[in-house]
């Protein structure tokens, strides 16, 4: 165990509850599985599983969009370049000479939604993150099935309550539509049990949680988003000692305060168990907040994830 103030990692109006739609009930390579009970169900307890979606349950191609300082011209980065290099851009590195705009038509445009008008323009008929997630279909499952793409599936196939918290700005309602494809195609068994939609760059997610300015970053939008969630989850399934939280994530920023939160969370709720999961650079690691520190799990192979809490 560590002993450490933090993980060995770098570093509502808004939301949407739907009720669950029982689907197929096979694995996606056709063999038979069994649902099986909550770990603590027999104790009044459940888990719960938040997800961040991008570059963690799924890699989509959605770009993020800088700009040169001198002559404006349009750079496309992923979001997985995003997290590693977000806090460099415009100082040095690759980015040095770029910046980021955060006006609508700025560096994520392609990260909201657009009325009809616009998506003419863009040369689209659905909104971005429904043809993003179209797209990613066309590929192999490797390549576009993210990291928690395991757990998601072992959630979503028995029915586990689920939180998105992601830091696209579409309406919860579009986050919903996109995951849904993945149903229409069979690649997810059901709808998932929503507990709650998160996307924390929305503006009436953003008020609803709390950032009446519109000042917050995203990593403490998530912060806010988390406790909304496990507070939700006390509301709709009642308190219980034996309840497990888990959120998974891959941008370094995002998990320092997710960690950070959960500390707090942990100090409000001792009996309750959190779990935070890294997916960044490829690798998979739990860490356990507990009162007296952290339990670090390096998970491996990836068919293992879907026991974690």
């Amino acid at each position: 165990m560590n002993s450490g103030k933090r993980p060995n990692i770098l570093v509502k109006q808004s939301h949407m509850i739907l009720p669950p739609s029982l689907g197929a009930t096979q694995l996606e390579i056709g063999l038979e599985r069994n649902k099986e009970a909550d770990r603590n169900y027999h104790l009044g307890g459940r888990s719960f599983y938040f997800f961040d979606f991008d570059d963690n349950v799924a890699f989509l191609t959605t770009p993020i969009i800088l700009f040169h300082k001198s002559t404006a011209k349009e750079l496309k980065i992923s979001s997985s370049e995003w997290a590693q290099q977000q806090h460099r851009i415009g100082k040095e590195g690759p980015f040095g000479d770029y910046q980021i705009r955060w006006d609508d038509f700025g560096s994520f445009k392609c990260f909201r939604d657009h009325d009809e008008t616009e998506l003419k323009r863009l040369g689209l008929k659905k909104q971005i993150f429904l043809a993003d997630v179209g797209n990613a279909l066309g590929f192999s499952d490797l390549q576009w099935k993210g990291p928690s793409w395991s757990c998601f599936y072992h959630a979503t196939f028995n029915q586990r309550p689920i939180s998105v918290i992601t830091a696209r700005g579409h309406a919860p309602e579009t986050i919903a539509a996109g995951i849904e494809l993945l149903v229409d195609t069979a690649h997810l068994p059901a709808r998932p049990n929503y507990l709650s939609i998160f996307p924390v760059s929305h503006p009436p997610t953003r008020l609803s949680l709390g950032d009446l300015d519109l000042t917050q970053s995203v990593a403490e939008l998530k912060q806010s988003a988390i406790r909304a969630s496990v507070e939700m989850a006390i509301e709709t399934y009642g308190y219980s000692p034996h309840h497990r939280f888990g959120m998974s994530d891959d941008d370094p920023k995002n998990i320092q305060l997710i960690f950070e939160e959960m500390v707090r969370l942990k100090n409000q709720y001792p009996e309750m168990s959190f779990f935070l999961i890294e997916t960044q650079r490829g690798e998979f690691i739990k860490h356990e907040i507990t009162t007296s520190g952290l339990k670090d799990t390096v998970i491996e192979p990836a068919e293992n994830q879907i026991r974690l809490f």
